[in-house]
């Protein structure tokens, strides 16, 4: 399950977010920043507040001098929190600094943030790893000049969850993410989707926690038990599409179709159970989550059928709780002319849902 993480600043703020279902509380200094740290005393004062209803965390800004960033998360960790984060310098000494923290990555669950829109690279992931690191988070440094999926693409985003998932990090996802972002990167399955400004009066970051905001968050992002989500209504069903999308792909199976892309035509329609609840997303099933789902499996290199398209694409939209069936058609459309060859499915559920919660 993704977790949800919501940056405060206050004991107040905190309160909110426990009482709307944050399943994080982060201590974060939204005025100073991405990463700004909020004096240690008020971060004791939020865990005092929280008082073990949730896992707490803090941001450590961190000093270029490694004995001295030692020390700060040390003083960090002794508040009581349990994650520390910090932005990992891009710096020639960045492998240097992973080794020197490694030895409290034994007892303080350490957590470096890559920022997406400062060309961060993944190969650093291994060290954090190897270093004994709990996890990795992509963030924005630059606020109010874009979305994560506006530096990312999806596709690359995918590639950084599969990444820490593989060397046993978790992974967060962050960045001046909105409503809409969280269905779509869900698909992902990160561990942690972290926000701030979409939970904010007129949606900024430097005001503070408007509590109906953080419920549309905390809606969005499935719990085990979510007994605020939208009631069903009975049985009904809607259908959200895809229509007549032509993507460049690398398929074939023949020699010959290796090494360039061909024109494929993606036709998608889900079958979305519909909820009775607020006119806003936690009604939608957004056709975001199709071409993200398209955009996910072919970022993952040369697939030789497009009956292996079809098959991933079905698992990765019937992966959404609400879903009850999807019908994919897949065309080739450069192997005949005029004309197309592919391949139609349709998957259903393996057993009837109980009502959506």
């Amino acid at each position: 399950m993704t977790s949800m993480l919501t940056s405060v600043l206050s004991r107040a703020e905190a309160e909110i977010a426990v009482e709307r279902g944050a399943d994080i509380v982060d201590c974060k200094d939204s005025t100073r920043g991405a990463l700004g740290a909020l004096p240690l005393r008020d971060v004791a004062g939020i865990v005092a507040a929280v008082n073990g209803r949730r896992p707490v965390s803090t941001v450590v800004e961190l000093p270029h001098d490694v004995s001295h960033a030692r020390a700060a998360i040390e003083a960090a960790a002794a508040t009581g929190v349990e994650f520390v984060k910090f932005a990992l310098p891009l710096t020639p000494d960045a492998q240097e600094i992973i080794d020197e923290l490694a030895p409290l990555a034994a007892r303080i669950r350490l957590v470096a943030v890559l920022f997406a829109d400062l060309d961060p690279d993944f190969d650093v992931l291994p060290s954090l790893a190897g270093a004994g690191f709990h996890g990795a988070m992509l963030d924005t440094a630059h606020k109010g000049k874009g979305r994560l999926l506006d530096c990312m693409s999806v596709g690359v985003l995918g590639d950084f969850v599969g990444q820490c998932r593989a060397l046993g990090l978790k992974a967060g996802l962050a960045g001046s993410l909105e409503a809409p972002d969280a269905p779509r990167l869900l698909v992902l399955r990160p561990d942690v989707l972290g926000f701030r400004g979409a939970l904010c009066e007129a949606g900024d970051r430097r005001n503070t926690l408007a509590p109906d905001a953080v419920t549309l968050i905390r809606d969005l992002i499935p719990r085990e038990q979510a007994p605020s989500a939208p009631a069903s209504r009975g049985r009904e069903v809607d259908h959200v599409f895809v229509r007549d999308l032509v993507m460049p792909v690398e398929i074939g199976a023949y020699g010959f179709e290796r090494g360039h892309a061909q024109r494929v035509r993606f036709n998608v329609d889900v079958e979305v159970y519909r909820v009775a609840g607020p006119d806003d997303m936690r009604m939608a099933f957004s056709y975001d989550v199709i071409m993200d789902a398209i955009k996910i499996i072919l970022a993952s290199g040369h697939i030789e059928l497009v009956e292996t398209i079809a098959e991933r694409l079905a698992e990765r939209v019937l992966s959404h709780e609400r879903v009850h069936a999807v019908g994919v058609e897949v065309e080739k459309l450069d192997v005949v002319a005029p004309g197309a060859v592919g391949v139609r499915i349709r998957r259903e559920r393996a057993a009837p849902l109980s009502a959506p919660a």
